[in-house]
């Protein structure tokens, strides 16, 4: 297919600060997840890609045109930002359909591109409340209708997925799927894997505002599981569970803390760890009473892969 959105050498700082650099991608009709801990450009590209900001080097086209300053593309493009941006005083309804207007459309396509927008996110019934009295979560979604009520044909959701409750959770990762599916070119950023694993198999890494690796999720998953995962166990008998986790070649260092109550092992196989972990707690007389992983985060895994 042919690339809708291309980059050739796209950098973007603020004063001193790198928000990307030299980022050179085609990207094509279909969802494309953004991966990323948090400060690592996702934000600054996101917004040179809907024209929101304009590059201090390099280019950045959809189908051949330049986005920044041209006002006929952004009809074509749909943008949930990260942070809230709304006016407060509005209702559900006025901030979605002030979008609508922006769009150019009539007073009657307006008003019925509106209520499905709004539909789409279920907050039909919650239209007419002032934003202000809005949860988080509530505020999230209505993002996503703004961003989807001029039916765009590129969508760029920044973090969509962040105060959703399970429920809509997964019914906004089939909406999301939807679009990919029906030949929209989605780009969706988060900073945890999973999200990302739900609504797609194409992935980019992005790391210090470079493209650190892009590809299948396969690939860019067994990028990621290379890193030597630390994991601290606190648990009625340290010695004795650390004498059987030893036993693995997989575990590459144990330490215990001075009070001999925790202990914390490193390994390179963390689901071959954990489901051990499971049976030498049912099968022998070791309570676990806490469990976590101190480095478990993407900016851990990203400083091990950059420093190899």
């Amino acid at each position: 297919m042919k690339a809708v959105i291309k980059t050739e050498n796209l950098s973007r700082w603020y004063g001193n600060v790198l928000g990307v650099s030299e980022i050179s991608l085609g990207i094509e009709p279909g969802i494309k997840g953004l991966l990323g801990p948090n400060g690592a450009g996702k934000s600054t590209f996101m917004k040179l890609v809907c024209g929101q900001l304009k590059p201090n080097l390099g280019t950045i086209t959809i189908n051949g045109e330049p986005i920044f300053a041209n006002f006929p593309l952004f009809a074509k493009i749909g943008y949930c930002p990260e942070h809230e941006c709304y006016y407060k005083g509005n209702t559900g309804w006025e901030q979605v359909y002030f979008r609508a207007q922006l769009n150019g459309y009539d007073l009657g396509t307006a008003i019925k591109k509106t209520t499905q927008a709004i539909d789409r996110v279920g907050l039909l019934d919650s239209k007419d409340k002032y934003i202000r009295e809005y949860s988080l979560g509530m505020r999230q979604r209505l993002k996503l209708a703004v961003s989807i009520v001029n039916e765009p044909d590129i969508l760029l959701l920044d973090e969509p997925l962040r105060g959703i409750d399970p429920l809509w959770r997964m019914r906004i990762i089939q909406l999301i799927k939807d679009y990919g599916k029906a030949g929209k070119t989605v780009i969706v950023s988060s900073h945890v894997l999973p999200e990302i694993e739900e609504m797609t198999d194409d992935i980019i890494l992005i790391h210090q505002g470079k493209v650190f690796a892009q590809g299948d999720i396969h690939y860019i998953r067994g990028l990621l599981d290379s890193h030597p995962h630390m994991i601290s166990v606190s648990c009625t008998d340290p010695r004795k569970l650390a004498g059987i986790l030893l036993e693995n070649d997989y575990i590459t260092n144990i330490q215990f803390d001075e009070n001999g109550k925790k202990v914390v092992f490193n390994t390179r196989k963390r689901d071959l760890f954990f489901d051990l972990l499971n049976r030498i707690i049912v099968d022998h007389d070791i309570e676990v009473t806490e469990i976590t992983s101190p480095d478990d985060n993407l900016q851990a895994v990203f400083d091990y892969l950059v420093g190899k």
